[in-house]
């Protein structure tokens, strides 16, 4: 599939029950440059104004830092990306087992080989312990990435409004339904349990098929990469690998590291305004 220049129209925002005196919030909507991608131009608005600072997080994400000082009983905010993508890269044999095992490789990789709150440990859970044992037998790690995707799949099935961003990867393997969170947390777990470096990306997915100059709806989206001499990054939601169709914008331990929109404040409950994506392909 060739590359894409796609223009990403992002909504988001809360809704409160009671006027809101104070907010202080955090945006990863920026899509990252590198590995093929390109960030071409970007803008994020928020309603009510507010000044922004921009940093880069410990994982390398672009966080847009906010704080509304009136009061206010909603906040809206649209990120505005203009990007071009990268066609999915050749797959390299991998490494073996062993070198997976060594001191070099468990020292850089080690935060993304741990348990978090969202990906726990599958040997300690009877029905996905035997499944370890299978991935740990197979000939190479490459061949482990690609089981677990077909083992994820056969026990997830996608199905929206189950879960919600605080399920687990266990909770979700035995609940048996899911999304692209669900699908990613869980595959997390099985590569991490036999020693695959594994890390949560999330961003944005466009139409697979070309549509130039249509806007579409398209979708905040999560995926794995995957550690195998080089990172390698699948949709075990779509079960395919990642390429052109498919926009970067953060990577980390799990969800907890890279939610487009998060924040405290001062008031009352409040709601999500809900997301919408638009995404259209242009020329290039």
């Amino acid at each position: 599939m060739a590359s894409r220049r796609l223009r990403i129209v992002h909504h988001s925002g809360y809704h409160y029950a009671d006027t809101v005196t104070a907010s202080f919030n955090e945006a990863r909507m920026t899509p990252l440059t590198g590995d093929g991608q390109l960030l071409i131009d970007h803008n994020l608005s928020v309603d009510p104004n507010a000044a922004v600072l921009r940093y880069v997080d410990y994982w390398g994400a672009e966080v847009a830092a906010f704080d509304v000082q009136l009061p206010h009983t909603q906040l809206e905010v649209v990120a505005e990306s203009l990007v071009d993508t990268a066609p999915e890269p050749e797959l390299p044999t991998g490494v073996k087992w062993a070198e997976l095992m060594t001191e070099p490789v468990l020292d850089r990789w080690c935060e993304f080989l741990v348990t978090t709150g969202y990906v726990d440990d599958p040997r300690s859970d009877p029905a996905r312990a035997g499944l370890v044992d299978e991935l740990r037998a197979l000939p190479r790690p490459a061949d482990a990435i690609r089981r677990s995707i077909d083992l994820v799949r056969d026990q997830i099935s996608y199905t929206p409004g189950v879960t919600t961003v605080s399920t687990t990867a266990g909770e979700a393997w035995t609940t048996g339904h899911g999304v692209c969170q669900d699908f990613t947390h869980a595959m997390l777990a099985l590569l991490r349990s036999v020693g695959i470096p594994a890390r949560y990306v999330s961003g944005y997915l466009h139409s697979e098929a070309d549509s130039l100059g249509d806007t579409v709806l398209g979708e905040s989206h999560a995926w794995v990469e995957a550690w195998d001499g080089g990172w390698h990054a699948y949709d075990p939601t779509n079960d395919r690998r990642v390429g052109a169709d498919h926009v970067l914008v953060a990577r980390g331990r799990d969800y907890a590291d890279v939610p487009p929109l998060k924040g405290i404040y001062a008031g009352g409950p409040s709601e999500a305004l809900g997301v919408r994506v638009e995404i259209t392909q242009l020329p290039r």
